[in-house]
């Protein structure tokens, strides 16, 4: 890695590129501002030793001129070297951003620390911005594929919603429109991006486990609690939790959210102390809340508080004219994920997709998609690869068996290793992918992938 070192004493520049050299650094000399922002110009380098005292400037308008430079790219952590009496100075420039300063004489040891802490630190920050511009690659609001006027306004509130300081969102929909990617969007088209999005579905567990996943629980707090353990809302402090299936949760437990809402803080089962955080909380339900109120099992008043903003996610059947778009959408996507060779659809097939009610919404036309990319022979989509409704068309003249014995009989662990073998393999060994096609689990498929010594030749988890 590159140091810049700006000091207009000669010994000390000496000095610094003798250490910074040994510990492997190239080091590059300035004396004063102008050469500092010449070198600087030539030849960027990832951190910058900066004395607060040069001849024609001072450290805080060189800083400032590294920041202008830099805004936009690549964060370079700048290190202020100063004497004792300039400490208020070099503290100053820590509030416009130095990552810290050493003050005249300083302790090569000790600044050598510092310089691997700066470098650690601005390494770490460039992983995450490049971690949060991948996810929103894949989450952002142009995922929100459709042209139609339903779609349009779904993508105007997400951009208005995730700019807005709402602490509360309400997602409604039928299941599978994509109630979760606009969730995403929300969050990943934020400044909350670069902090942790986190989901659960309200139905996949009992009311107590449910509170813990949420709330966490202190050590002794029941009996199986052996350990202290942090619930969502804390890992989530600073981003999102998204709460899928609302509808679904007890009053008991609804009254504890509601709580946590109203107050932004909660405790830990078993725990006396209060826990504030900063969350957006958005949850998604595909069930009618107001006749869950009627009946007594949603309650009013958490109703109130997430329905300040709420976003409807449209039936697919609702807004035909975007299956084309989401069809190109998915084949992309697939083609690009599975490594195959399909590029387009036939006007049969499309036809065919638009005409389909859709009963399982855009989730159904992505698995659709997907079957299709990963079962199809050309690379244009026939019709006769678009199976529809839940399960895929019989084979003509095959119609009473989906597999012919053959005359002298076969050893039934050679079909099923074969069949296992035959699935990694359209699939690119995406053990998930794999089980679908063959109506098994995840945990089924690796059993036997196990079973018959093929774990060794897997390449996706």
């Amino acid at each position: 890695m590159n140091i810049l070192v700006v000091d207009d004493e000669k010994l000390i520049r000496w000095s610094l590129r003798e250490r910074l050299t040994k510990e492997g650094f190239t080091v590059a000399e300035a004396e004063d501002g102008k050469s500092a922002l010449s070198a600087f110009h030539q030849e960027p380098p990832d951190l910058v030793l900066l004395d607060m005292k040069l001849p024609d400037s001072d450290g805080l308008s060189i800083l400032r001129a590294i920041q202008k430079e830099t805004q936009g790219g690549p964060e370079v952590p700048v290190i202020i070297i100063t004497a004792y009496s300039t400490v208020d100075t070099a503290v100053e420039a820590m509030k416009l951003g130095a990552f810290d300063y050493v003050a005249k004489p300083f302790n090569m040891d000790e600044l050598a620390l510092t310089v691997r802490r700066a470098l650690d630190t601005s390494t770490l920050r460039r992983e995450v911005r490049a971690h949060v511009s991948e996810r929103q690659a894949s989450f952002g609001v142009h995922n929100l594929v459709g042209k139609t006027k339903a779609m349009k306004e779904v993508v105007d509130l997400v951009k208005k919603v995730s700019q807005s300081g709402a602490s509360t969102v309400l997602i409604r929909g039928e299941s599978g429109t994509g109630k979760d990617l606009i969730a995403k969007a929300i969050h990943y088209e934020s400044n909350r991006a670069d902090k942790p999005f986190m989901n659960i579905t309200c139905t996949a567990l009992q009311d107590t486990l449910l509170e813990s996943e949420l709330f966490g629980h202190e050590r002794g707090s029941f009996t199986d609690a052996k350990v202290q353990k942090k619930g969502l809302f804390e890992l989530a402090n600073g981003g999102t939790i998204f709460l899928d299936e609302i509808g679904d949760m007890s009053p008991s437990l609804q009254a504890k959210l509601l709580r946590s809402l109203e107050e932004k803080a909660f405790k830990r089962i078993g725990g006396t102390v209060d826990i504030k955080v900063d969350l957006r909380v958005i949850a998604a339900t595909n069930r009618d809340l107001e006749k869950l109120i009627q009946e007594g099992k949603f309650r009013e008043d958490l109703y109130y508080r997430l329905n300040i903003i709420t976003i409807i996610s449209p039936p697919l059947r609702g807004r035909r004219e975007d299956v084309p778009m989401l069809v190109t959408h998915f084949i992309r996507k697939f083609a690009t994920e599975f490594k195959r060779d399909v590029r387009d659809i036939a006007k049969e097939a499309l036809d065919k997709l638009q005409s389909y009610d859709w009963p399982g919404n855009v989730r159904e036309l992505k698995n659709v998609i997907e079957r299709a990319v990963l079962l199809g022979s050309t690379p244009v989509i026939q019709g006769e690869d678009i199976a529809l409704g839940r399960t895929a068309p019989p084979v003509p003249g095959q119609e009473d068996r989906l597999l012919r014995l053959p005359p002298r009989g076969l050893v039934f662990e050679d079909l099923e290793r074969d069949l296992v073998v035959q699935s990694l393999e359209r699939t690119a060994g995406n053990q998930t992918k794999a089980a679908e096609l063959l109506g098994l689990t995840r945990d089924q498929i690796r059993y036997r992938m196990e079973k018959f010594g093929l774990l060794k030749t897997e390449t996706h988890a």
